[in-house]
């Protein structure tokens, strides 16, 4: 199952950041070139290239200031935050990328498919804490992850459920989530290569289902799979003419009640396996 494309116009309350593309820096003279470096340069320059390691992309303070970005820009749910301040999101984007990976945007993660925005994942997340077993139990229960990707939304889950029950329809990206999860020894998870329309029926009901691409209708299937008093996210059409919108469906003991949430673009919702 495949990972979300960026979306080109976001929700109010993520703000895009702008980049000054227009700044021109002075010429600068070329620098003398020497058979050998002086001493004294030799050792700033093997200094600099070991001091950013503890201030990089492996230290909590800059997982820290994505989360604090995300609490300004309105998540209130600690636990996913905290979570999202634990999750390595680097060690899921290759390491040409890395130097983006706490930045508010989505990366290329392979087979046309991107990892979501750090936005998009505190957004969906949080829908499915404000469900009546989430709250009761303050955790998100048995998850059904729909489009597992790089796997990255998986650890985050995983930090937040008893169990994560992930399915992918690329085999690619599945064998690369594999890869990335057993490397960083994330507990509570399990991937499923399949094809994520039909859900995962050995192991329903589920508290949470999340997906991670959108059609114009939900799959039956994911309906049949929630557990009463569980909660469903998942992009899908709206038929109000906005285009692809959040889907969030709640069964009760009186049946399936949904609303609709935020304007999203998610890659198309296919069957089948590939």
């Amino acid at each position: 199952m495949s990972d979300k494309k960026p979306v080109p116009s976001r929700p109010a309350r993520f703000p895009a950041t702008l980049n000054n593309r227009n700044s021109v820096s002075a010429p600068q003279a070329p620098a003398v070139l020497r058979p050998q470096r002086l001493l004294q340069e030799a050792a700033l320059d093997a200094a600099r290239t070991v001091a950013p390691r503890g201030l990089g992309l492996d230290s909590a303070p800059v997982r820290q200031r994505m989360v604090q970005r995300l609490r300004a820009d309105g998540v209130r749910c600690e636990p996913l935050l905290q979570a999202m301040g634990q999750v390595l999101r680097h060690e899921f984007v290759d390491s040409a990328l890395a130097v983006q990976a706490y930045e508010d945007t989505s990366l290329p993660i392979g087979l046309s498919q991107t990892i979501s925005k750090p936005s998009v994942v505190a957004r969906m997340i949080e829908w499915l804490y404000l469900g009546e077993n989430a709250r009761s139990r303050g955790q998100l229960g048995r998850v059904l992850e729909i489009g597992t990707g790089c796997g990255y939304q998986a650890a985050v889950l995983a930090q937040l459920s008893t169990q994560v029950i992930s399915v992918e329809r690329l085999k690619a990206l599945h064998e690369l989530a594999a890869r990335h999860l057993h490397r960083l020894q994330v507990p509570r998870c399990r991937l499923v290569y399949g094809d994520g329309m039909r859900g995962h029926p050995p192991n329903a009901p589920y508290d949470s289902i999340i997906a991670a691409a959108g059609g114009d209708e939900l799959p039956n299937a994911w309906l049949d799979q929630l557990a009463v008093g569980g909660r469903l996210v998942a992009p899908a059409r709206s038929a109000d003419g906005r285009g692809q919108v959040l889907v969030i469906v709640d069964r009760t003991p009186d049946g399936l009640h949904r609303r609709l949430g935020e304007v999203v673009q998610f890659v198309p919702l296919k069957s089948g396996t590939h």
